[in-house]
């Protein structure tokens, strides 16, 4: 257990800087994009539940308008009302979360694991912390993520969380990744 944890630690970071790397004119572009279709920052910073449910705080392009209510997308009337001019875009193209990268550097996050909750999605943490999947760390995509995303209810989320606790592995995680990328090139799973 302790060689995978290394390991996947070891991958994240050499990762995370390629992409950073790779991603940072791209990301430039998209900061000038938001901050010029909508008033308010480029970034929204969000607080977010992490291993043993301890709160950080996730950075995501700001995709919705500044006074849209701190709820899960799910819960607003009509979502698409609180949207900033590109924010569907970068939610279809998942582009929005490249700024949890400095997540995953830092160790906040990891590329794979359970998606990190709203701090005020007390269903979805009681529901994670009876299963034991709190003690994950949080991933940028994960396997619910994977199998549903959005079209998910919150103990079908939980339960693929727990399968993938039982069968993490390297080879699990690799395999999760591939089917990410497959998913946002298809746009899958992707409500708002």
């Amino acid at each position: 257990m302790q060689k995978y944890k290394a390991i996947k630690r070891f991958f994240d970071i050499f990762l995370c800087i390629t992409l950073i790397i790779g991603a940072s004119l791209p990301m430039v572009i998209i900061a000038i994009m938001v901050k010029c279709s909508s008033e308010g920052p480029v970034l929204f910073w969000s607080k977010r539940v992490g291993r043993i449910n301890q709160i950080f705080l996730m950075p995501k392009f700001r995709t919705m308008l500044i006074d849209t209510p701190s709820v899960a997308t799910h819960l607003l009337h009509v979502p698409a009302d609180h949207l900033t001019p590109v924010g569907a875009f970068l939610r279809k193209s998942s582009l929005d979360e490249l700024p949890q990268l400095w997540n995953i550097l830092i160790g906040d996050m990891t590329f794979v694991g359970p998606r990190p909750a709203l701090f005020n999605q007390y269903d979805l943490i009681a529901l994670r912390t009876q299963s034991g999947v709190d003690m994950l760390v949080p991933g940028l995509t994960g396997w619910a993520q994977v199998n549903g995303r959005d079209d998910l209810s919150i103990t079908q989320k939980v339960a693929l969380d727990f399968e993938y606790m039982q069968r993490k592995s390297l080879r699990f995680d690799f395999t999760i990744l591939l089917m990410t990328i497959l998913k946002v090139l298809k746009r899958d799973g992707v409500s708002h």
